[in-house]
């Protein structure tokens, strides 16, 4: 019996067995997808195979298909899957199985991104050089950040001479060389090609150029009347030619013009320089309008005037993270032109929200609807958005308008604030800035001091593609005006807190102690009675027309960004509405 129980056992167990191996052959199809998340990333023209796993797929037919793409439909009878394409954007991928048993189906998402080329950013459009033998020419590209290691290359001539990013160029030796600066990773290269001519001083090119043509001033004052730039202007001779009759020759490239009689003067400015034993001359002709004397276009205020401006005549900002930014700027992509920029700014100050200057020169100009007279103590006040800790000072300038059209095109006069005289700060600094080569890249600079540099570019923050106004059309544009020495530091010490403290009066956007409505409109106060000429010397206005505001600062804080004036409006402090 015993014998017999156990032979009974062992052969349910081995049915039992046999049912089970037929039950697993006839399971449906099962796909698995190794990649979690379902997502799987590749570049453009690049390609990527999907290799599922399976289960229970023998005899299976296999059935690819991709939504909302034409290049390719469907694959049948592959496991695998490769897809290419051509264009950014996101693929849906499905997957079926098919076995006499049942179907499984999975979809996956397709990410097709860029390549990482680098891109080159040099600063200028200025590919061709002529330098004197023996001096330096220093290069500072920027390249745009990728997740790829990037190598660099500078040859001369064919012949590589670094690997770093930055290069100096110098040599004794006359004649033309071609400079290189390559960037390159795994996606591909870019390449910026430099022609360098070395000359002796008596080879070098001389040119110099002026910023404006027309000059307008009140009969009694005078105006200084100088050239943006000089380029190798050594022992150049400056003739300066009014109505026919000479008023000044000398090596000085600066008129202090002083014309007494009323009306519209031609002036020649005329340079001579000796290069290579030749005579060089170069002519500017310009146009000097003496105007009516002050007062003449004087527009008083009557009950119906407004405290407040009325007018945005021009708005050119520097480059800076709130230039063209959608979100907390509030500009919408359709401010492409100088015109449009200043109604940008306008609907901003009217709804009492804040107008970025951007970096170091950016300003704006506002007129009022009536003269602002100079009275006892302040006269006008301009708003920002300073607080304890976080001042970034704009100087003011006033002008009047002297030849009566109505127009910001007269003489400024710089107030004067706690820093005018300072040995710290530079009176006529100019900066240039140049438009970076592809989106997301910092914008370089560099001044008439011999600097140069970038205002950086925050990702984390704002993702405008471009700090460079959207509405200036020149690769590279230069502002001109005072510049303050920057106080700003950071506390921390690790660069988490940054501290912009206030300078004692005369500047917008200050958290001044003296002139700062603190618990108020953040409005800083002005008096026409600082105003001053060209040499810094008191000039008595009775009244002003306009008003600009500028960034006074060129100074980059850690993720805080760069030094930017807010301005939020402007009012006259004499009227009471």
């Amino acid at each position: 019996m015993k014998r017999l129980l156990f032979l009974l056992m062992v052969i349910v167990a081995l049915t039992s067995c046999n049912e089970g191996s037929l039950i697993t052959t006839e399971m449906p199809p099962e796909i698995i997808i190794d990649n979690t998340s379902g997502v799987y990333t590749t570049k453009v023209d690049r390609p990527i195979t999907i290799t599922p796993q399976y289960k229970y797929v023998e005899d299976a037919l296999y059935q690819w298909s991709v939504e909302g793409y034409d290049g390719y439909i469907q694959s049948v009878n592959e496991p695998s899957f490769t897809f290419t394409s051509s264009e950014v954007g996101s693929y849906y991928v499905q997957v079926k199985v098919t076995t006499d048993y049942g179907t499984d189906r999975e979809e996956v998402r397709i990410d097709v991104v860029d390549l990482e080329i680098p891109t080159i950013s040099m600063m200028g459009t200025q590919r061709d050089y002529t330098i004197q033998q023996g001096y330096e020419l220093m290069f500072a590209p920027t390249v745009k950040a990728t997740s790829i290691p990037t190598t660099y290359c500078w040859t001369l001539n064919g012949v590589m001479v670094s690997e770093e990013l930055t290069y100096t160029f110098c040599s004794e030796e006359l004649g033309d060389y071609v400079l290189a600066f390559a960037a390159e990773n795994e996606d591909g290269r870019d390449e910026v090609v430099l022609n360098i001519r070395v000359c002796t001083p008596d080879q070098m090119p001389f040119s110099w150029r002026f910023d404006q043509t027309t000059y307008n001033y009140a009969i009694g004052r005078s105006i200084r009347i100088m050239p943006a730039e000089v380029v190798n202007g050594e022992g150049a001779v400056y003739s300066w030619v009014v109505d026919g009759v000479t008023m000044q020759e000398g090596n000085s490239s600066t008129w202090i013009c002083d014309l007494a009689q009323e009306g519209a003067h031609r002036v020649q400015a005329i340079a001579t320089v000796v290069k290579d034993d030749a005579q060089i001359t170069v002519t500017q002709e310009l146009v000097v309008n003496v105007c009516a004397p002050e007062g003449t276009y004087r527009r008083a205020a009557h009950a119906a005037s407004s405290a407040q401006w009325n007018k945005v005549y021009e708005y050119t900002p520097a480059p800076g993270q709130f230039i063209n930014e959608t979100a907390t700027g509030g500009f919408d992509g359709t401010q492409t032109t100088a015109e449009v920029a200043c109604l940008y700014a306008e609907q901003r100050m009217l709804a009492d929200n804040w107008v970025s200057l951007g970096g170091f020169g950016g300003y704006i100009v506002v007129g009022f609807d009536h003269s602002i007279a100079n009275n006892n103590g302040y006269d006008f006040a301009v708003k920002g958005n300073c607080f304890a800790n976080s001042s970034e000072p704009g100087v003011v300038w006033v002008m009047q308008d002297e030849n009566g059209d109505g127009l910001p095109n007269d003489t400024w006069y710089e107030l004067r604030g706690s820093e005018s005289g300072a040995a710290t700060t530079i009176q006529d600094y100019a900066i240039t800035y140049y438009r970076p080569e592809a989106a997301g890249m910092p914008v370089q600079w560099s001044d008439n001091q011999g600097n140069n540099g970038q205002i950086e570019y925050l990702a984390a923050f704002h993702s405008q593609d471009y700090y460079y106004p959207m509405w200036v059309e020149a690769d590279a544009y230069t502002l001109r005006g005072t510049l303050l020495e920057s106080r700003c530091y950071d506390k921390s010490g690790n660069g988490s807190y940054w501290v912009l403290p206030e300078y004692d009066w005369g500047y917008v956007d200050n958290y001044s102690a003296t002139d700062c409505n603190r618990e108020g409109d953040k409005a800083n106060t002005f008096d026409i009675s600082n105003a001053v000429n060209y040499a810094g010397q008191v000039i008595a206005l009775q009244y002003v027309d306009f008003v600009k505001v500028q960034t006074a600062v060129n100074a980059q804080c850690g993720w805080i960004g760069e030094n930017s004036t807010e301005v939020t409006g402007m009012y006259d402090c004499g009227i009471n509405n």
